[in-house]
């Protein structure tokens, strides 16, 4: 699967791995994420993007970002912008594609095999991208939620992919009744 040679850079897409582990019904134990991967080869960095609300006097994800600063995860975050849509529903966006992008293609210099944790499409190009300049890339989602957590041109260009569902035993958090 990696080569224990490569220097790999870990970038997580917060809201898309929530959403997939969500749909496979699990909640990722991040302890055990980051073992994983460490175990399968030499890890520089974890990087986690999120937005977050800041309407909200204690942001339900705070301590899950405190966790995982203290836990030797890089966290980069932007306020998430609230908005009621034509229908007038409150909608809350916070997009991190970009932050995700630009870090990847500045890492590319010290990186072997950048590791995608999400299944957005829009990292399409990037992963082309990084791949011209020599590197691997692998991109970890989920095809087995209805619909597909992965876009299909995303899978197709990655050099290898990683389905959510086949690691589930290993980076799970355990339930209190087991």
């Amino acid at each position: 699967m990696f080569d224990p040679r490569e220097r790999i850079q870990v970038f997580i897409d917060g809201a898309n791995l929530h959403g997939g582990t969500k749909a496979l019904g699990f909640d990722i134990d991040f302890k055990k994420l980051m073992q994983y991967f460490s175990n399968n080869g030499y890890v520089l960095r974890f990087n986690y993007y999120t937005a977050i609300l800041d309407s909200e006097d204690v942001s339900s994800i705070r301590p899950l970002i405190d966790w995982l600063e203290y836990n030797g995860y890089r966290i980069i975050s932007k306020p998430a912008k609230e908005f009621t849509d034509h229908l007038g529903r409150r909608k809350i966006k916070g997009n991190m594609d970009v932050e995700l992008a630009v870090d990847v293609l500045e890492q590319c210099c010290r990186t072997d095999h950048v590791v995608i944790l999400s299944g957005d499409g829009d990292f399409t190009a990037l992963v082309a991208a990084v791949q011209r300049k020599g590197l691997k890339v692998t991109v970890v989602s989920t095809m087995k939620t209805t619909p597909p957590m992965i876009a299909d041109n995303l899978r197709r260009v990655a050099d290898q992919f990683i389905d959510l569902a086949t690691i589930k035993d290993e980076i799970a958090r355990d339930r209190p009744d087991q």
